[in-house]
């Protein structure tokens, strides 16, 4: 520990895989050159983040089912937390995501306490949120409208922005790393991607719906899905959709990236997200996207500055565009919903407007490459020397 630093402790529940993990652990590799840093986690089942170099804490706290437990894990970690807190003489602590703010809030002492909201989902509970107003110093956020939102609907004002860092060097170098496995190979094919954990919030059901239809109209689709979970459900519905030999569920992969590069185009279905780090990724890979409009984060990714604020003039609320939007950088669909429906009977029309966008790519070769051009240049926007000093200075405030 070096003493002419001050201590600076990010807290995360655990470091399994995920936008927010990612990003806590690219915070505290950057800011090591300004503070003492101390990663503290609940639970370090499962590591998949790199983390040598860096001073992680577990304090070993699993979560459970249940109200009762859930209360019980609460004051445990908060005790843990306040005393390692105080014997290591944390000057600032930033959470990230909900479960850690509890913590981070509830075990506050003499330092400053940063919380961060990074997704639509951190913003369904009016009660968390006042909490988590009333005893940060300030609260983080990776979205503009995440920040609209809390002025809006809880005249709050001690809220920012700062966008995640985005290291294309790194993404383009794990990208081009050689995939034994990949499920497609062949002359001709136009491969479909997506990373995401099996979460209702991916709305991956909406993808395999879309493709089925896609695959219809341009036999030689594929769709590739990289991401955590039992997919047993979704290969059923690929099934019965008749798209089970052109549609493959990878599973978790410690670099996701060679993936996205073999394929053509990537999407993102989700109905809730902070501000998708997969997208940017994917972007970084050249690969053109289509993304549903779900409450932050692609709209500000894919349109332009002037498009984005033609939108919210229209759409004041935060509400979905309504039809698709063929942005400076990608291209918006309409939010599909978050009812989780298996159904291959019922396809939306939210379904058929991706479908139809994703087409409008894999069969136009020019409109291809001029969405893979401003999918770089998207990219190069959120470097990590840009949030390192964005951070930094928000830190500095509180030192």
């Amino acid at each position: 520990m070096d003493k002419n630093k001050k201590n600076l402790m990010l807290m995360v529940p655990m470091l399994h895989q995920g936008g927010f993990e990612r990003v806590c652990i690219k915070t505290a590799r950057l800011m090591q050159d300004y503070y003492n840093v101390y990663i503290l986690i609940f639970s370090s089942k499962d590591i998949n983040f790199d983390i040598e170099g860096l001073n992680v804490i577990d304090i070993d706290v699993l979560s459970k089912k249940g109200i009762v437990n859930k209360i019980i894990n609460v004051i445990k970690r908060v005790k843990k937390t306040r005393k390692i807190k105080k014997e290591l003489g944390i000057d600032i602590s930033y959470s990230f995501g909900s479960s850690a703010n509890y913590v981070n809030v509830l075990s506050k002492g003499k330092e400053k306490v940063l919380t961060g909201l990074r997704c639509q989902t951190d913003m369904e509970r009016g009660d968390q949120i006042r909490l988590f107003c009333k005893r940060s110093d300030q609260v983080l956020s990776c979205s503009k409208e995440i920040v609209r939102q809390l002025l809006r609907d809880y005249d709050y004002n001690r809220s920012t922005y700062i966008y995640n860092p985005l290291d294309t060097e790194d993404i383009c170098e794990k990208g081009s790393k050689p995939v034994e496995d990949f499920p497609f190979k062949g002359e001709g094919l136009k491969v479909i991607s997506t990373m995401g954990r099996n979460d209702y919030i991916k709305g991956i059901w909406h993808l395999v719906k879309a493709f089925s239809i896609v695959h219809e109209k341009c036999p030689n689709a594929r769709l590739v899905v990289v991401g955590a979970g039992n997919w047993d459900a979704y290969r059923e519905l690929a099934n019965e959709l008749n798209v089970e030999n052109e549609v493959v569920f990878t599973g978790i992969r410690k670099n996701p990236f060679p993936y996205v590069a073999a394929s053509d185009v990537y999407v993102c279905s989700s109905n809730h997200e902070g501000f998708p780090n997969a997208v940017l990724e994917a972007m970084a890979l050249k690969r053109p996207v289509v993304s549903a409009d779900c409450k932050t984060g692609p709209r500000e990714i894919l349109l332009s500055s002037e498009e984005y604020e033609d939108l919210i003039a229209r759409i004041p609320g935060g509400e979905s565009t309504k039809e698709a939007i063929e942005g400076e950088f990608g291209i918006l669909v309409p939010d599909m919903g978050e009812e989780v429906d298996m159904n291959p009977e019922n396809i939306t029309d939210g379904e058929k407007i991706l479908a139809d966008k994703i087409l409008s790519l894999l069969t136009d070769e020019e409109k291809m490459a001029h969405y893979s051009q401003k999918s770089e240049e998207r990219s190069l926007f959120y470097t990590p020397d840009k949030y390192k000093d964005s951070i930094h200075e928000i830190f500095k405030r509180y030192e």
